[in-house]
């Protein structure tokens, strides 16, 4: 798609004078002209810009509806040569009837859109003005030449119980614009943008409104000025209300990620709307030729859910977590559970999930058999808060150094110890998986996995080890989300003790622990030394599995969001690098996934090839790479 699907828009609010046609066009021309410099592709006015809404009575005069149609005119004029699509507001004739018209100018031509609802309660009377018969029966698409497509509604359509946009998105309309002449209310905005987050999320679009401001009269309401730039429910761009100067809000909106969320979302697909009842215009508009420069900012930790209650997001994904666990333990009459302690985030949270669970059913803290299998590669700081956090927690305590017997196993295999290869590492983390096991058969309990949605996606785990349990409670957690939750923790749940042990685990490097080191003391295997920054791999997980980007656009979003305040915080090439190997791991790994364990979802995105993620394990990846 061209410029990675991304379109430039833009709401404006435009100082006017109630009447003053000729003012309110010059001071739209200035705005149109301000647009352009920034590389605006579509541009939304207010409801009745060109006269200004609050003209009442005088929408009867025909000096008034002279002068609109003049100033239509000349905008279409003024714009024939510009690379940019305007929408503009005016009360237009129409043989015996008078409509509140958005034209939509693009190209030196000019199209009309009707408005559909006329509101005629409380402080408005569009009846007294404007006719009903000036309503068009089907909808109008907008065509652009890059083959984004957008419709237009004014202001009350929106608070219909069924707006136009609702039939239009069925067509696959991309944006939505509004042109408003919403006055303010106590309370009223927060219901507005209520409003445009709804609409723009169910109808899987861009939705851009702008609502009249400073200049209209006064005479009996106030108008804030609103210029809001929603997509799929989340806001891009907001104005400042009650601003006495002029209001030009842009955003980059991502039609590609809207057409693969409705791709992806069958119920969306089954309200199409009837082709035949569509009136299609294409329009012939310049494009920018500027080169494209990503704008928007992309956050660089997308699973970390961004909310003013941190703390209550935290605690809502630990829950589901906990009830994943209980269901389990309740169908299965267990009262028992192992899980391997390492010390580490991921066999942390997973304890304290199941602590939580235990808790809930009211069972004993000792029923959870917490091992701790210290081996070739086990610092002491891992292993000492292994110990502390088990005894702290109040659960059932076992060591079972595992050096002994992984070296009789080298032996019986014929391996030579002193070859720290796959076999070295793999032996260990499969005595460990054969150990819980059979202390799982002879408690009669469960083990809980520890790997989270990450070690998943990168295939870091061995294959019929660590890879295995009997419940996974971790597997629709990324590690950076690991991280915050063991911190929400620490912080919210934990007595002073726990929560000692739980922040120094926090800051323990990500390590398998798996190659003896000399020192001992803190891990000397660090796993991002080896797979690259799980900040990276995270960032593209997300964006791979939720929207299906390409690897370019992968890469351009990647450079945009770990740029920091003072430069970047990793070099392109070195971003390149990183999502070579994503790449590379996601696809050879799939085996593993395809033959996971049962866990709980907890975000928008999962690998469980029983849900959402189902690929072949011997797909290939050189399209892929290719592309990188």
């Amino acid at each position: 798609m061209r410029n990675f699907g991304y379109l430039k828009v833009a709401s404006a609010v435009p100082p006017v004078r109630v009447a003053d046609v000729e003012f309110n066009v010059e001071q739209i021309k200035k705005m149109i002209n301000k647009a352009v410099a920034k590389g605006v592709e579509i541009l939304c006015f207010p409801e009745m810009c060109i006269t200004g809404y609050t003209c009442q009575d005088l929408f009867h005069n025909a000096a008034l509806l002279d002068a609109a149609e003049t100033a239509v005119d000349d905008l279409a004029d003024y714009c024939e040569d510009l690379p940019i699509v305007v929408i503009v507001g005016a009360p237009l004739r129409q043989g015996d009837t008078l409509g509140n018209v958005a034209a939509v100018i693009a190209g030196g031509k000019n199209y009309f859109v009707n408005k559909t609802f006329y509101p005629n309660y409380g402080e408005f009377y569009e009846k007294r003005w404007f006719n009903d018969g000036y309503i068009a029966s089907e909808p109008t698409v907008f065509l652009m030449p890059s083959g984004e497509k957008f419709m237009v509604e004014i202001c009350e359509d929106l608070w219909s119980p069924v707006p136009p946009s609702s039939r239009a998105a069925g067509t696959g309309v991309d944006i939505i614009f509004n042109l408003s002449a919403s006055n303010e209310l106590i309370g009223k905005h927060q219901y507005l943008q209520s409003l445009i987050a709804q609409q723009s999320a169910r109808c899987i679009a861009g939705y851009v409104y702008s609502s009249a401001g400073f200049g209209e009269s006064t005479q009996d309401v106030v108008y804030g000025g609103n210029a809001i730039i929603y997509e799929n429910g989340v806001c891009l761009a907001a104005s400042e209300r009650f601003s006495l100067e002029e209001q030009l809000v842009t955003a980059q909106i991502d039609v590609e990620r809207l057409q693969t969320e409705r791709r992806k979302n069958t119920t969306f697909g089954s309200v199409n709307a009837d082709e035949e009842d569509v009136n299609y215009i294409e329009l012939d508009v310049e494009q920018p030729d500027e080169k494209f420069r990503l704008e928007r900012p992309y956050d660089p930790h997308p699973f970390i859910p961004k909310t003013e209650d941190m703390a209550a997001s935290c605690n809502e994904i630990f829950s589901i977590q906990v009830m994943g666990l209980v269901k389990r333990l309740v169908h299965t009459r267990c009262e028992n559970v192992v899980i391997g302690i390492s010390g580490g985030l991921d066999s942390t949270l997973a304890l304290l999930v199941a602590t939580a669970a235990f808790d809930k059913l009211k069972l004993d803290r000792k029923g959870i058999h917490g091992i701790t299998m210290p081996g070739f590669g086990t610092s002491s700081r891992t292993h000492d808060n292994a110990v502390k956090l088990m005894k702290s927690l109040n659960i059932s305590l076992l060591e079972i150094p595992i050096a002994a017997a992984v070296e009789q196993h080298f032996k019986d295999i014929g391996h030579d110890a002193a070859k720290h290869d796959v076999t070295y590492e793999n032996s260990q983390a499969r005595y460990r998986t054969m150990l819980l096991m059979d202390i799982a058969n002879q408690t009669g309990g469960l083990v809980i996995g520890t790997g989270d949605l990450s070690e998943a996606a990168l295939g870091w785990c061995t294959y019929n080890g660590d890879h295995m349990s009997m419940y996974a409670v971790n597997i629709g957690v990324p590690k950076t989300l690991v991280r915050y939750l063991v911190r929400y923790f620490a912080e919210n749940e934990a007595n002073a003790e726990t929560k000692k042990t739980l922040l120094d685990i926090i800051d323990t490097p990500v390590s398998p622990e798996l190659l003896p080191d000399s020192q001992q003391r803190e891990p000397g295997q660090r796993t991002e030394d080896i797979l690259g920054p799980y900040e990276l791999h995270d960032f593209f997980l997300y964006h791979f599995l939720r929207f299906g980007f390409a690897p370019e656009k992968l890469l351009l979003l990647a450079m945009r969001a770990f740029d920091g305040i003072n430069g970047p915080m990793y070099r392109a090439e070195e971003i390149k690098k990183c999502l070579a190997l994503f790449l590379r791991r996601f696809f050879a790994q799939q085996f593993k996934r395809s033959c996971m364990p049962d866990g709980p979802k907890v975000g928008s995105v999962s690998l469980s090839p029983r849900g959402d993620w189902r690929m072949p394990s011997d797909a290939a990846v050189k399209l892929w790479l290719d592309k990188v």
